[in-house]
């Protein structure tokens, strides 16, 4: 998997390169309306002919609807079985484009170019793909690998101080479930460091190794979800809250702590762990308000979590730091302890 991912500041020169040693019929590139306007100037001189689709940012425009005008455009430009789709932006973007070329004409190529640090470590490796459906995260999807993922670190620049931070959530995920020793050197520098380009290259590293173990998700893959059982839940509770939304690593954040209390109350991991990483989350991310009376309908929405059992939900919690356990059960009830203890904190 490595091998298909670039990571440097001459992604661009290497996009051109392959672009152009390969048969392609049409080159399509799929842009946000901030990707277009911060992301494709720097890129548009690396690129063949071709076609340019913008979307809607926003988790919110993450739908059936946007793939039925992304799938418009590709039919109305004619694109074949022939044809690659250039995804150029952060994780809607990936996602959403990856989706509609899997489906497009049953699977038409597809290459990454992920322009938000959490697209870089996460959301374009490891060939999930995926939409929103009533207001659920990631509810469709397919598994569709990309041919090439360029990740190049320049397009950080282009970014807000909180984009920077949701997609470090996913870095710090990656120390807590695979590698001790960098959360333990890392939580003392936090967001001052100054070589992002070693960061994303561990940080990727840590997910194609899971993933290459197990493409599918039928076991190890499953540690990758830590903090994401209760995080997309409340991600997709304040989804709709005008002016309480969250971006997906400030949820995650939340999810982490309150995954990590639950290891604790497990006997998973001790007091002083949880502690640490309690310290070093609050370092980063600000406390989300949570109330109490919404508490129930957050944990609610774990039901529909992918990972679930039929009516059991599995979570991956920890079992120390920088090593997980995958498909633990945990109750409604626990997950509502969890947000009591976070409100305490």
């Amino acid at each position: 998997m490595l091998e298909n991912i670039y990571i440097g500041t001459e992604a661009g020169e290497q996009l051109q390169a392959f672009l152009s040693n390969r048969a392609f019929d049409k080159v399509a590139v799929l842009v946000d309306e901030n990707t277009h306007a911060h992301c494709y100037p720097l890129l548009r001189k690396y690129l063949p002919e071709h076609t340019l689709i913008q979307i809607k940012s926003g988790e919110e425009h993450k739908t059936l609807a946007t793939c039925e005008h992304v799938w418009q455009q590709l039919t109305d430009i004619k694109a074949s079985r022939w044809s690659v789709l250039v995804n150029v932006g952060g994780g809607v973007i990936g996602d959403l484009g990856g989706f509609c070329a899997g489906i497009f004409k049953r699977g038409i190529y597809f290459v990454q170019v992920p322009t938000t640090l959490l697209a870089q470590v996460d959301a374009s490796v490891g060939g999930k793909t995926g939409i929103d459906f009533n207001g659920l995260k990631n509810h469709l999807g397919v598994f569709q690998e990309p041919l090439k993922v360029f990740i190049n670190p320049e397009f950080l620049k282009t970014l807000s101080e909180r984009e920077v931070k949701s997609g470090y959530a996913e870095i710090i995920k990656h120390w807590l479930i695979a590698d001790a020793a960098s959360f333990e050197e890392q939580r003392y520098v936090g967001l001052m460091t100054e070589d992002w380009t070693k960061l994303i290259e561990d940080s990727v590293a840590v997910k194609a190794r899971v993933v290459s173990a197990d493409p599918r998700e039928q076991g190890l893959r499953k540690i990758l979800n830590f903090g994401h059982t209760i995080g997309h839940a409340l991600e997709t509770y304040l989804l709709t809250k005008s002016g309480r939304r969250l971006l997906h690593g400030e949820a995650i954040a939340v999810g982490m702590l309150c995954e990590s209390y639950l290891s604790v109350r497990k006997g998973l991991i001790t007091q002083a762990e949880l502690e640490k990483i309690e310290t070093f989350l609050f370092s980063i991310y600000p406390k989300v308000a949570i109330q109490t009376n919404e508490f129930a309908a957050i944990a609610a929405l774990a039901l529909q979590d992918k990972k679930n059992t039929g009516s059991t939900i599995n979570c991956t919690l920890l079992s120390g730091i920088g090593q997980a356990v995958y498909d633990q059960p945990i109750s409604l009830s626990e997950i509502e302890a969890a947000f009591k203890y976070y409100n305490t904190l």
